[in-house]
């Protein structure tokens, strides 16, 4: 049997049913908490034991480099680049941040992953209503202290290259005031390709870059931020050499 052949039915049979289960699960406590009035950190403690189990289950390391460049507990617009799927488990286990998405409303309805996101402050977009609610949703997630993740290339990566970063989510950030801090992430590409089912170990690396402050910006100045942001994160996604894991890296 070819290794392809064996990921294949590995990922078939046994890492998506087992992540189904881990998402039943953690969604269920996820959900719960929210119904019970939670402000949404004991939900997202759920997302991270949700990304280690995953990301153990898989079998995909993960090392961290500049956690010392932000300050713990202070709200963010972290941007990073999209290669795979596994990037959303690998960011939340490496952040160690009460976080945040953005996401289409309809993806609030489907069950527990879904139902999760609608119930612990994640915010929800409607493509015909972009703009209002989604200021009065990030104004808010700043009140809980929470940080916001975006991948603003749009879309998952075909061949691991940075594409061109949209500048709406740096004109969120001027309006409601949250610095920015670029994130690299690399070898998630390798780990599961954009339209490929298959799932195979790998070594992963998150490498967060200092934040940009976006005091004095203007909403004209949103292009600019996101080129200057692209730059960062496609020369961190560039570079190479390998440095050790984090202290909580698998």
């Amino acid at each position: 049997m070819s290794t392809f052949s064996f990921h294949w039915w590995r990922t078939v049979l046994f890492l998506i049913p087992t992540i189904a289960l881990y998402t039943i699960g953690m969604g269920t406590l996820a959900v719960g908490s929210g119904l019970l009035g939670g402000r949404g950190t004991f939900a997202h403690t759920c997302g991270r034991v949700w990304s280690w189990l995953i990301l153990a289950t898989t079998g995909v390391n993960v090392a961290r480099r500049g956690l010392d460049r932000v300050e713990r507990g202070r709200p963010y617009v972290f941007v990073a680049n999209h290669q795979s799927m596994y990037d959303i488990p690998v960011l939340f286990w490496a952040l160690p941040f009460d976080l945040r998405i953005i996401a289409k409303e309809e993806l609030g309805r489907v069950p527990f992953i879904g139902w999760h996101l609608a119930r612990n402050g994640h915010v929800l977009v409607r493509r015909d209503r972009p703009g209002g609610a989604v200021f009065q949703q990030v104004s808010a997630m700043m009140k809980a202290r929470s940080s916001l993740i975006v991948f603003p290339e749009g879309t998952r990566s075909l061949d691991g290259r940075v594409a061109r970063f949209r500048s709406g989510v740096f004109r969120l950030a001027i309006e409601t005031g949250l610095d920015v801090v670029p994130v690299a992430v690399r070898g998630t590409h390798a780990v599961m390709r954009k339209k490929h089912l298959t799932t195979r170990p790998g070594e992963t690396s998150v490498e967060i870059f200092a934040p940009i402050s976006v005091a004095g910006m203007v909403v004209d100045d949103a292009r600019a931020l996101a080129e200057r942001v692209e730059k960062i994160v496609a020369d961190g996604v560039g570079d190479n050499r390998a440095f050790a894991p984090g202290p909580d890296a698998r």
